[in-house]
């Protein structure tokens, strides 16, 4: 399952704030990666992939999952990326 959104940030991305999205996206079976503007992809699992990312307002992402709660874990990351950061 796939779902493409729009990187909404509220403040600057710092180390803690990777570091909760890593453990939000830890909390789920399924296997859970990031492409950003068809440049990277990056297992979202991973704090160093998630760390070297071009985090930006306005970035695109598709956000991709494979696995048993394949659903939920695309809404939640979803919902974290469009209104949490």
């Amino acid at each position: 399952m796939e779902k493409v959104i729009k990187l909404k940030l509220n403040k600057e991305v710092e180390a803690d704030n990777i570091a909760h999205f890593v453990q939000i996206a830890n909390q789920f079976v399924s296997k859970v990666y990031l492409d950003v503007d068809d440049v990277c992809r990056v297992n979202a699992k991973s704090i160093m992939g998630m760390m070297n990312l071009p985090w930006r307002d306005g970035l695109n992402i598709t956000i991709q999952a494979e696995g048993s709660d394949e659903e939920k874990a695309v809404e939640t990351i979803a919902a974290f990326l469009t209104g949490n950061w």
